[in-house]
């Protein structure tokens, strides 16, 4: 008996350390009165606010909500009660755009969110930034400038993340100049053979990567990589000390300056990736995809407008759209350089145009698959549609309209067997 206790004891130990926290008791629903969320301009929009608990409408709770163009509300009241856990919120837009409803419900010391995002004739909406008159012939210029540098590329094999059909390499090679490197974790399929190509960019952020194994044992050769020019196999404390220290906000560095943008490194170590994938033996020469989510979204537009060896791409949530539109008082991408840094300059205005989504967008020339949700607080779906509606090239928009800066499971699904369509791998 003492023995069964025990094992019983243990069980209950295991289950405990195993067990999730998921979700919380308490919901915030917010209910457009369409059930597409899409309106015609003037239409007016009813938000239905209810509070549940336990999946019942919770009684006599306050709630404080904000109602307008997101990132612009026009409306924001504060303690408004709820007798019976409901309430009626009506909105409109007489211009292109999205109608955001975000309310904060007050139950004991916590609080609790939900929103909801109407589209108002979003197939209308058009960039504000401005397209410099050279802005292909200065990014052409850059990459043949960096391309002077020799790549010199070092591949180092992780036996330990090899699988029976795939070589996984920890590999880095030169960018823009002497000793200035971009690092990743390269997946090749071990049996002999020509294979497609599947660069992946990074979200925002300092972290290791693993690589993506899962899609090169379909048959192609993937390449994830890191943007900080800092090996991509460290404890998550070396980034994490990074993140909190000498890369802390990386994205604003040298904002001011045509060439020593943070960002120009970046977009170049991308375009180098390419150069990379292609002197790779194993490559068909064929079929290179990009995809990326967030900042990765943005580099996979970026790379794709810049380089034709690329063939597709898949962008997820785009963000640095549409930087301009702060000037209209629109909702502008991630990381909203003018809406938290302060106005711009005219040189700091004119720089983050040669760093906009929204002018790469307009010189796309291959297929791409976009994708991302009204609810998006991170990249506002207005300046990434201002961004999609630029793009002339073949395209396709899956919204998850009740996403914010986050993926569903069906999402991803649908991403994933775009891409495997596109380099003929999975059936």
């Amino acid at each position: 008996m003492r023995k069964i206790s025990l094992l019983f004891g243990c069980l209950l130990c295991m289950l405990a350390a195993t067990a999730q926290i998921r979700g919380n008791e308490i919901r915030v629903m917010v209910s457009p009165d369409h059930t597409d969320w899409n309106y015609r301009l003037n239409d007016k929009c009813t938000f239905t606010v209810r509070v549940l608990k336990a999946q019942n409408l919770l009684q006599n709770v306050m709630v404080d909500y904000e109602l307008g163009p997101e990132m612009y509300p026009t409306e924001v009241k504060k303690g408004v009660l709820l007798k019976n856990g409901e309430l009626k919120l009506q909105g409109t837009m007489k211009t292109p755009g999205f109608l955001r409803c975000k309310v904060t419900a007050h139950v004991g010391d916590r609080k609790y969110e939900g929103l909801a995002t109407a589209a108002y004739a979003p197939e209308q909406l058009q960039p504000i930034t401005e397209f410099p008159a050279d802005f292909r012939e200065f990014w052409v210029k850059e990459l043949e400038g960096a391309r002077r540098t020799s790549l010199q590329p070092l591949m180092t094999l992780l036996p330990e993340r090899c699988t029976a059909t795939v070589n996984v390499y920890h590999v880095s090679f030169q960018t823009d100049r002497w000793g200035s490197r971009f690092y990743g974790v390269l997946c090749v399929p071990k049996k002999e053979g020509k294979y497609p190509a599947l660069l992946r960019v990074p979200g925002a952020g300092i972290r290791p990567y693993a690589g993506d194994v899962y899609t090169a044992e379909q048959g192609a050769i993937t390449l994830e990589v890191g943007i900080h020019g800092i090996p991509v196999t460290m404890e998550q404390s070396f980034y994490d000390n990074l993140m909190n220290g000498a890369l802390n906000g990386y994205w604003t560095f040298c904002r001011n300056d045509l060439r020593n943008f943070y960002y120009h490194r970046v977009i170049i170590g991308a375009l180098r990736a390419v150069d990379f994938i292609c002197d790779l033996p194993q490559y068909n020469g064929q079929a290179l995809g990009v995809t990326g989510s967030s900042q990765g979204g943005a580099l996979s537009v970026m790379t794709a407008a810049l380089d034709p060896r690329v063939t597709f791409f898949a962008a997820v949530h785009p963000a640095l759209c549409d930087h301009e539109a702060f000037m209209k008082k629109r909702a502008c991408g991630w990381p909203h350089y003018f809406y938290y840094y302060g106005a711009p300059d005219a040189k700091e205005l004119e720089v983050v145009r040669y760093y906009d989504t929204a002018n790469f967008a307009r010189c796309l020339t291959v297929p791409g698959w976009f994708s991302w949700g009204y609810n998006d607080d991170v990249c506002p779906p207005t300046s990434m549609y201002a961004a999609y509606n630029a793009v002339t090239s073949p395209k396709e928009l899956h919204p998850y309209l009740e996403t914010g800066h986050y993926w569903y499971q069906e999402q991803w699904d649908e991403w994933l067997a775009w891409l495997w369509k596109q380099m003929g791998i999975g059936k």
